[in-house]
């Protein structure tokens, strides 16, 4: 134990640059199981490094371990857990925790007999920590760390500190709050490349291989968190690759399933399970026309998950609007209610529809808006693109 015990003593004397993510703010720490789950590469470790800094820092009743330690090959979590509570710990992190077997059934054992000792763990967003386990349903709370929204890098690249705005703030005050903010900063001059290269937090690094580190993330997504988790044989793989190169290419559109599980050469139930996985590990999302996700049914329209992964994956299929439009997927779609409309390119929250693109005529109907590009201010209900990044 000691020598985790170092590491984590070193990890907390490091100094590296990092974003500090709001999530921190928004956990109930009263909580004893905390799950935070999130893409590859989108700061977990970091994450949680954040919290010992910030909650833990010095403090010995706290220890953050990473699972991936071959320590953990023959020690259990339950006894480790029991070693750790009996010397006075109070606060246990469990990084990559998908990494360890029979995690569930541990982390129940630890809740069960070590009544003050508080678990967070980092985790796979393919695993399924509530949904059907019965082990944790009730006694742990899951937490998704997203991408950075535009907001979070503007505010990064700028050493500003503009503050999120709630949906009907934007709706009702957008040309204020418009004002506010291009009195400090030009939005546009930094939304193209926030499109491009920002959302996930690589540009702390080395700028000039962002589009690299994430095609290596994706393609590990796609061999471990999808694949092994799902217990899919690798040598699906390449049908799995297939099918994102597909959606890539031609997303946002209506999947025909029958002609993609052609292309490919599966069945469509295969191609409708790999369609929820690739949603599940945030590489894609899916609309549905009543805004529910249907195992059967095919969902109405296909995005990727953001507009980076547009860049990474097929760079020569991105049409403007298809930018903007998954732009406004993934801000607005994190934490309100997205649904095809019949009469826009998107329903939110059952009451608005939304238009995306280069759209200036005010909308007619009261319960419909202008989601345009390239303005700073708007009018009426057109309101700036680039302030739904303002959501989270």
């Amino acid at each position: 134990m000691q020598n985790l015990v170092n590491i984590h003593n070193i990890l907390q004397e490091q100094s590296q640059v990092t974003i500090r993510r709001e999530l921190l703010d928004e956990i109930n720490w009263e909580q004893r199981i905390i799950g935070i789950k999130g893409f590859r590469g989108v700061g977990k470790t970091t994450f949680l490094i954040d919290i010992v800094k910030e909650k833990f820092l010095n403090d010995k009743t706290c220890l953050y371990v990473n699972l991936n330690n071959f320590y953990f090959t023959k020690r259990k979590i339950v006894s480790f857990a029991d070693e750790f509570y009996k010397k006075g710990g109070k606060t246990l992190i469990l990084d990559q925790i998908h990494k360890y077997p029979d995690w569930a059934s541990e982390l129940k054992t630890c809740y069960e007999n070590f009544p003050e000792l508080q678990i967070i763990f980092s985790a796979s967003p393919v695993l399924r920590v509530i949904e059907g386990n019965n082990e944790l349903q009730d006694i742990a709370k899951i937490y998704h760390l997203e991408g950075l929204s535009f907001r979070e890098y503007l505010n990064y690249q700028s050493n500003l500190n503009f503050k999120r705005y709630t949906l009907q703030e934007i709706l009702t005050d957008h040309v204020a709050i418009a004002q506010e903010i291009t009195h400090e900063i030009k939005p546009l001059a930094y939304f193209n490349e926030y499109l491009k290269n920002g959302f996930y937090p690589y540009f702390l690094g080395n700028k000039g291989f962002y589009s690299e580190t994430l095609l290596k993330h994706i393609n590990l997504a796609l061999e471990i968190d999808v694949t092994y988790l799902n217990q899919i044989d690798l040598q699906y793989l390449p049908k799995l690759r297939k099918l994102l190169q597909i959606i890539a290419s031609q997303v946002p559109f209506s999947p025909n399933v029958s002609k993609i599980s052609s292309d490919v050469q599966t069945s469509r139930a295969t191609i409708m399970n790999y369609i929820r996985y690739l949603k599940n590990a945030r590489i894609i999302n899916l609309l549905f026309s009543n805004g529910n996700e249907d195992e059967i049914k095919k969902p109405d329209q296909v995005y990727l998950h953001n507009t980076n992964l547009m860049y990474a994956i097929d760079p020569s299929n991105i049409s403007n609007q298809s930018l903007r439009q998954t732009f406004f997927c993934n801000q607005v779609g994190y934490q309100h209610q997205l649904k095809t409309s019949g009469k826009a390119d998107f329903k939110v929250n059952e009451q608005f529809h939304f238009s995306i693109g280069n759209k200036h005529t005010v909308p007619s109907a009261d319960d419909s808006y202008a989601a345009a590009d390239m303005i700073e201010l708007g009018t009426e209900r057109i309101i700036p693109l680039w302030l739904f990044g303002f959501l989270y």
